[in-house]
C-alpha cells in the first residue's frame, strides 16, 4: 500500500519497468499500447497516495478528486477495472482490454494480466467483506480466464487462457481448464 512519496516513486518505477518501452516520448506520441497501459497505472497509483493520505489536508483532498475522475475516465476509455489498493508494485497489463479486479481482491507484486480476465465471485451468496480472491507474486493470468472466489493462488502460478479456477493452487504449478488443474509443476 502506498503511503508515502518514497513508496509512490517506488510503485510508479516498477510499473513503468515491466511495460519495457525504450523510447516512452515516441510512444505517448503515437499512442502506443504500452504507454496507455502505464498512463492508467500511473494515474491508479497516484488515486492510491492520494486516498490513503487525504484525511486533513485540503490540497490532497483536491488532487483525490481529481486522480479520481481521471480514473473513471480511463477506466471507461480502457474497459479495465482495478480498485486502487488492490494490486502490486510490477503490475503489468499488455494491452487493453477488460480486466476486473475488484475490492474484495488482492493480487501480488509482478504480476501479469491479459485481457478479458475476470476476478469474481462463485455465487452472489459470497458478500463477506475479507478479502476473497488472493493472488500470489509472479503470477500469470491468460487470456479469458476466470477466477471464481474465495480461494487463494500461490506465487509463480501461471493460469492457462481460457481456464475457470474455482479452488486453491499451491506455488509453482501451472494451471489449465474447466475447471482448472494442475497440468505441471515448475522446478
Amino acid at each position: 500500500m502506498i503511503e508515502t512519496r518514497k513508496d509512490l516513486r517506488f510503485y510508479i518505477q516498477k510499473d513503468f519497468e515491466v511495460q519495457k518501452m525504450e523510447h516512452p516520448f515516441f510512444a505517448r506520441l503515437t499512442w502506443g499500447e504500452n504507454y496507455a497501459m502505464y498512463s492508467y497505472m500511473k494515474n491508479l497509483r497516484y488515486l492510491e497516495f492520494y486516498k490513503n493520505n487525504k484525511s486533513g489536508n485540503i490540497l490532497y483532498s483536491i488532487l483525490y478528486a481529481y486522480h479520481f475522475l481521471k480514473y473513471r475516465r480511463m477506466c471507461l476509455k480502457y474497459q479495465i477495472h482495478i480498485e486502487p489498493n488492490t494490486v502490486g508494485y510490477g503490475f503489468a497489463m499488455v494491452h487493453p482490454g477488460f480486466r476486473r479486479v475488484g475490492y474484495a481482491m488482492m493480487v501480488g507484486n509482478n504480476c501479469t494480466i491479459l485481457p478479458n480476465v475476470l476476478l469474481g465471485r462463485k455465487s452472489p451468496d459470497v458478500t463477506d467483506e475479507k478479502l476473497i480472491i488472493k493472488i500470489g507474486d509472479n503470477c500469470y493470468l491468460g487470456t479469458g480466464c476466470s477466477i471464481m472466489g474465495p480461494l487463494t493462488l500461490g506465487n509463480n502460478v501461471t493460469v492457462g487462457a481460457g481456464s475457470v479456477v474455482t479452488k486453491d493452487f499451491p506455488d509453482n504449478v501451472i494451471i489449465a481448464g474447466n475447471p482448472a488443474k494442475i497440468i505441471k509443476y515448475k522446478a
